[in-house]
């Protein structure tokens, strides 16, 4: 994912913020808080780096090659960096900043800041540090105070959708993943900070909130009445916030899963019935080699736990393919499970090293060519279950939460419970308001439909 993350418009002559995001919901998350805690510096958003006063290049270090990436794009800012007369101020942010900080102060010595994604809340001191001293600043040791006590309350509104860090890092020491190492332990926020900040999303237009974490179902917090209270409590009582309409969370692990979130899916109307639940493998073998810490059959049990409690309820998934030691029996063992879970939407990826990793040096690495293979092939039966769903709600009626208007002329843009874009004809003022669609055609990306009309004055 890569999107321009700008803060409102502010008055003529301020300077210019440009951030770039490469990577997960979080990142898009930190990228609006940058732009937050940024602000009162009198940073005004640019819609391009062109021109800029500073450019935040947020990255993500979990897929293949990541660092040559962001190298790539270092240089393309480089040239608008001199083109400025050397005025811009250029800040590489994110997991290859936490991962990679001191290599890319040594490729790319322009690079004023360096900073991992628990301290950019230091960010004015980072700015102001830069401009004394002339030379570059590094900040990825991880701090001792949280982040979240020194962000700003204020932020920029997000929309009718709106995303909420609840959860940061990881415990569980997955043997191909970088996230411990570049986001740290597992920590959870209070709940009386995140309700509080739900609040403030509300009250500026946010009808749908994704409560977002490394391992979201992990967390466990200080409630508001002083107890310990887990996910399914804490969305229990998001659910209570007036002006809420939609609730969802991610990324989930399977091992969090526990009776009171899966009870949360049965009681609460507004959670939405679609969860992003990764198994990444099928094969019991490969689980073990992964360090996931649960069997394919496990994840079997837990789905038809979830569809018990909610009988409506799709899944998404991740899956790697290739890791190291992976044989065909085990590439069938995880087209089994997919076929056994059905899934609705999933992300499949070639295992790729990631440096620092257990996974990296392990023998039996995969050959490229067969990684290929297999990924196509498990694509297709990810792509052909996806396209069955989609055509299963032609005919049905669903409730579409507007956010906007849609590319062509007319028409209305919002989502389904189930994440599917969906276009009607309508008009802009729809934007906000989550509304029956009778759903007239299954696109290979999106849904059309058509308003119900006499329930629009509901």
């Amino acid at each position: 994912m890569t999107s321009g993350t700008t803060l409102p418009s502010g008055p003529a002559g301020r300077k210019r913020l440009h951030v770039i995001t490469w990577g997960c919901q979080m990142n898009v998350y930190d990228s609006g808080r940058m732009s937050d805690v940024l602000a009162p510096l009198g940073y005004a958003p640019a819609d391009t780096p062109d021109g800029a006063d500073m450019v935040i290049l947020n990255t993500c270090h979990i897929r293949d090659k990541a660092a040559e990436k962001v190298f790539s794009e270092l240089g393309r800012l480089r040239r608008l960096k001199d083109a400025s007369g050397g005025r811009m101020i250029l800040a590489v942010a994110g997991c290859v900043a936490q991962a990679e900080g001191k290599e890319i102060l040594a490729r790319a010595p322009y690079v004023d800041i360096v900073l991992g994604p628990q301290t950019y809340h230091r960010l004015p001191e980072m700015v102001a540090q830069a401009a004394r001293a002339g030379g570059a600043v590094i900040e990825t040791e991880f701090p001792a105070e949280d982040k979240f006590d020194h962000l700003p309350e204020q932020s920029a509104p997000q929309g009718v959708t709106a995303f909420l860090t609840v959860q940061e890092g990881c415990d569980k020491f997955c043997s191909f993943c970088v996230v411990p190492y570049t986001r740290g332990a597992e920590q959870s926020r209070s709940a009386p900070t995140i309700l509080a900040e739900a609040r403030r999303l509300i009250a500026q237009g946010s009808r749908e909130i994704t409560l977002l974490g490394q391992n979201v179902n992990a967390w466990h917090g200080a409630g508001t009445d002083g107890a310990a209270w887990g996910l399914g409590r804490l969305l229990r009582a998001m659910a209570e916030l007036p002006g809420l309409g939609r609730l969802r969370y991610a990324t989930s692990h399977p091992r969090d899963m526990d009776d009171d979130l899966i009870a949360a899916h049965r009681d609460l109307p507004m959670l939405m019935p679609f969860l992003h639940l990764p198994v990444q493998s099928g094969s019991d073998r490969i689980l073990a080699a992964m360090n996931r810490k649960h069997t394919g059959d496990d994840y079997r049990r837990l789905a038809d736990r979830l569809r018990a409690a909610r009988p409506d309820i799709a899944f998404s998934s991740d899956f790697i393919v290739g890791h190291p030691g992976e044989t065909e029996k085990d590439f069938e063992a995880t087209m089994a499970l997919v076929r056994d879970v059905g899934f609705a939407q999933a992300y499949s990826f070639k295992y790729s090293q990631r440096p620092g990793t257990p996974a990296a040096g392990a023998p039996g690495q995969v050959a490229e060519a067969e990684k290929d293979r297999r990924l196509q092939a498990l694509q297709a039966l990810l792509r052909d279950q996806q396209t069955r769903f989609n055509a299963a709600c032609v005919g049905r009626e669903m409730n579409v939460l507007f956010t906007g208007p849609a590319r062509h002329p007319g028409q209305v843009a919002g989502r389904s419970q189930y994440l599917q874009p969906v276009h009607v004809l309508g008009v802009p003022s729809l934007a906000g308001r989550d509304l029956p669609v009778r759903i007239d055609a299954a696109l290979p990306n999106s849904l059309s439909g058509t308003l119900v009309q006499e329930r629009l004055s509901a």
